[in-house]
């Protein structure tokens, strides 16, 4: 097995993990408060972060690309966040916010001249399809 799949099998399991843990903050505090606590524990993370990576190549187009994904990282959790604050059960919000890559392919499409082969496609048909059926709910009011 390559390198890359165990850095990805692990953060499966750590996003996994997280999804459950978002929920039950979002149970005790506001997405707001939540949100600022991720930040913290990114935080924690710096030490180790500096350390390791040699940034002294960076340039201002690169750290300006890492900001703004910093930036919208940081906004599709806070409404995660509120969406399971205002009452989104774990096991439908976050696998449906998890088809994400379908976004990311739209936009290398458009942006990055990327193709997809039939399968591929076929992949994403079915990643919506099934992001359809995890988020249905059936209406449990009754009507008279």
């Amino acid at each position: 097995m390559s390198d890359w799949m165990y850095f990805s099998l692990i953060a499966v399991v750590l996003w996994g993990v997280v999804g459950v843990l978002q929920k039950l903050g979002t149970n005790r505090i506001s997405a707001d408060s939540l949100l600022i606590w991720l930040m913290v524990g990114y935080l924690l993370l710096l030490p180790w972060l500096v350390w390791n990576v040699d940034s002294s190549q960076l340039g201002t187009e690169e750290i300006a690309v890492g900001i703004l994904a910093g930036i919208t990282n940081g906004l599709g959790a806070w409404f995660l966040f509120a969406a399971l604050e205002k009452g989104a059960k774990a096991s439908i919000a976050v696998p449906l916010t998890a088809l994400n890559p379908i976004v990311t392919i739209l936009l290398a499409l458009a942006l990055l001249t990327e193709r997809l082969t039939a399968i591929q496609s076929l992949g994403v048909i079915l990643a919506i399809v099934a992001g359809v059926l995890v988020s249905y709910e059936k209406n449990t009011s009754s009507s008279k």
